[in-house]
């Protein structure tokens, strides 16, 4: 049996601490006459393997750190199930993706402009946005910005065989590309990452660390939301329920001061809480049990991800990284050269 606590009122409520909501923290606590919450289903990030590039291998359908999701059996892959990773920490999904810094491309946020109407979305604005956060590895220029929280970094890994395949597609008429982000660029190259000092950097490290020093934040972890607070003649929502060491506890927000609650629990989580609070299809909903506040069919409907197709080939005669990996011994070198080199890198930094 669960207990409610009394109430706590907040000028912003955020549901999610992964990669949208940290930076909302960041922004809102700018504000010191503005009290913020921000609610968190996962724990801390302080998860060795988080941290370690390498480690995404190791936080992937790992309970510690993914919401270890799978997708139904979909007929386009032969009735297969795929895991479906979604981040269950401090950072999100940016604390275990493979740290891949890819914007998309133009047609993408210009479709979302014509979806909505809204020019915000379009990818001159996006842009930016993008160059008010980033710290790039290179000079500013009219595609990256210096000096932000978030550090794009230069890819340090190089391996004989991509080399050769970067020149086998020259040779099939394909450019060689130094950056994927400038919108509609198109070639073969290495991909810039979100790492620090040869550390993984997620959205945490970037922007939370610093906001959480600020006194009108309060960061609650392992606390999941069970509903958003609606109030049925306005419709407006008003505050959340969530759970937190077993006990009920709701959280409200000022509207009267002008106050949000910001829904940031990615695509799946998202969803989730919205039909929880019944906000989703009728139909659905009512089949749940769960009484209908909207009437939205459009919730949860027309996601669209990357699938990520590997192409496996056996090569001869060249060092790769699955033939390194797959040894005990290289798995041991591996660490320790990862090891020298940061040691390098941070004694290089001290002292430069």
């Amino acid at each position: 049996m669960t207990q409610t606590s009394q109430s706590n009122t907040y000028d912003y409520i955020i549901i999610g601490a992964g990669s949208a909501g940290c930076l909302l923290a960041k922004r809102l606590t700018e504000n010191p006459d503005k009290r913020v919450l921000l609610i968190e289903a996962g724990k801390k990030d302080n998860y060795i393997w988080i941290h370690i590039p390498v480690g995404y291998l190791y936080c992937i359908d790992n309970q510690r750190a993914d919401w270890c999701f799978r997708t139904s059996n979909e007929a386009g892959l032969n009735g297969r199930s795929l895991i479906y990773p979604r981040g269950k920490v401090l950072g999100g999904c940016s604390s275990i993706n493979g740290m891949i810094y890819m914007r998309g491309q133009t047609g993408d946020y210009e479709s979302w402009v014509n979806a909505t109407g809204d020019e915000s979305w379009s990818w001159k604005n996006a842009l930016k946005r993008y160059k008010q956060i980033e710290d790039y590895h290179g000079d500013a220029n009219e595609w990256h910005g210096k000096g932000g929280e978030w550090t794009v970094s230069k890819q340090r890994l190089r391996w004989p065989i991509m080399d050769v395949f970067r020149q086998a597609a020259a040779q099939a008429g394909i450019p060689a590309s130094d950056d994927f982000n400038r919108g509609d660029n198109f070639g073969v190259g290495y991909f810039d990452v979100s790492q620090r000092a040869g550390w993984r950097l997620n959205t945490a490290k970037a922007f939370l660390r610093d906001a959480a020093r600020r006194s009108n934040l309060t960061v609650i972890t392992e606390a999941m939301v069970t509903k958003l607070k609606i109030d049925p003649a306005s419709k407006n929502c008003y505050g959340v329920e969530y759970l937190h060491n077993g006990i009920a506890t709701e959280a409200i927000c000022a509207i009267d001061r002008g106050g949000e609650v910001l829904l940031a629990a990615g695509s799946i989580g998202s969803v989730q809480i919205l039909e929880r609070s019944g906000i989703g299809a009728a139909n659905r909903l009512q089949n749940l049990g769960i009484p209908v506040m909207s009437d939205l069919p459009g919730v949860g409907e027309n996601l669209q991800d990357h699938l990520q197709l590997r192409m496996i080939y056996k090569v001869t005669g060249i060092k790769t990284l699955n033939t390194t990996a797959n040894t005990l011994l290289g798995k041991m070198m591996i660490g320790l050269e990862y090891l020298l080199n940061a040691l390098a890198l941070c004694r290089w930094r001290h002292h430069s």
